[in-house]
């Protein structure tokens, strides 16, 4: 299949019907794994200890984008998800999605200039923007760049409301969805046959565990090593408001949107900052620095802040492949939940089910750290 282009779910076929798969989380990434089998026609039992919208999700800034740091495999990998975001949305009306642009000048200027070119040269839509042109974008922005890189068709995706709305779709179609702590993965023969949860095991053909920070305690149950860590992220939460922000805004040690209930979210970083030793300090003053970036946010209030624990392989991208030292176990685990969600969902279904494996994935078997 050509890069770029939009998968479809694999038909329902008679033939792998009984298929039964355990998916171990309900964030964003497990959400999407089990509505897109489900819907190729696997039976599918989702194992939870958070409920819908798992742990990390609810942490996520949710900006869906290619953007800049990122080797051009990567990025490949990237468009391809958004484009899948627009595949999931007419397949699922009703997502909380929303692709209302991006406004970048976090990078000093030659770093913007190099990312803009590069990335033009990928195809990415992006496009220079001034002062007068950031106001146009954001009006609201208190001092708007001298330079900044806008790319109109970045997105967001309520993360919470999104899992939900993939769960409960999955459910209207025949998932099971099963409140409890997996224990440990059941092992026969080399091969994982199922999950012991909360004292109680349940049997499957197949395991995929997209559990997030939880991942590695419970792969290492059938000996199995995940090299993940989990730094801090800490973002901040207002009271909902009136509309000041049309999009996503990419400042200098400031990211910020406003969210579908009109909640303005921050960070000193799109997957949050580090929250230091006094996180309650640390969230006002971020609000603070918020606050004096928008114009009309007098009456802006601090409600919340947040501190989610990313789960990020150790090299910085997806692990999305099957465990090759024992049978039966699938492993989809990534930082870019919101962004590749969609895609993950797809080709982890298409491989579980038809053990067909998409290119786009190649780089990111956990068999690349054994080499």
């Amino acid at each position: 299949m050509a890069v770029g282009a939009v998968g479809n779910v694999a038909p329902r076929r008679k033939d792998i019907v009984a298929k039964h798969v355990i998916v171990i989380g309900a964030g964003i990434i497990g959400a999407s794994i089990t509505w897109h089998l489900t819907k190729a026609g696997a039976r599918v039992t989702v194992v939870s200890e958070s409920g819908a919208g798992g742990v990390a999700t609810p942490n996520s800034f949710a900006w869906i984008n290619a953007s800049w740091g990122n080797p051009e495999t990567y990025f490949r990998l990237r468009i391809r998800a958004m484009a899948e975001w627009k595949r999931l949305a007419k397949d699922l009306p009703g997502l909380p999605l929303a692709w209302c642009g991006g406004l970048c000048w976090d990078l000093s200027p030659d770093r913007l200039e190099a990312y803009a070119a590069e990335h033009a040269s990928w195809g990415y839509g992006i496009e220079r923007v001034d002062a007068r042109q950031a106001v146009r974008i954001e009006p609201n922005l208190a001092e708007p760049p001298d330079l900044a890189l806008y790319v109109a068709e970045e997105g967001v995706a309520e993360p919470v409301a999104t899992a939900k709305t993939l769960l409960a779709d999955a459910e209207r179609r025949g998932a099971r969805i099963a409140a409890g702590t997996v224990d440990a993965l059941a092992l026969s023969n080399g091969k994982v046959t199922g999950v012991v949860v909360s004292g109680e095991a349940i049997a499957a053909d197949e395991v995929v565990i997209a559990a997030g920070a939880g991942a590695p305690a419970i792969a290492a149950t059938a000996g199995v090593k995940l090299p993940i860590e989990t730094p801090p992220g800490q973002i901040v939460h207002s009271r909902p408001h009136k509309k000041l922000l049309n999009g996503l805004v990419l400042a200098e040690r400031l990211h910020m949107r406003q969210t579908a209930e009109g909640r303005i979210i921050a960070g000193s970083d799109f997957g949050g900052g580090d929250p230091g030793e006094d996180p309650e300090a640390t969230a006002r003053e971020l609000f603070a620095a918020m606050k004096a970036m928008l114009r009309g946010a007098e009456e802006l209030e601090f409600d919340f802040h947040t501190v989610g624990y990313r789960p990020t392989p150790v090299d910085g991208f997806p692990i999305v492949s099957r465990a090759e030292s024992v049978g039966g176990l699938y492993l989809a685990v990534t930082h870019s939940g919101v962004t590749l969600a969609p895609a993950i969902g797809s080709f982890a279904a298409r491989e579980i089910l038809d053990n067909e494996r998409d290119p786009l994935l190649a780089p990111y078997a956990l068999s690349r750290f054994a080499q």
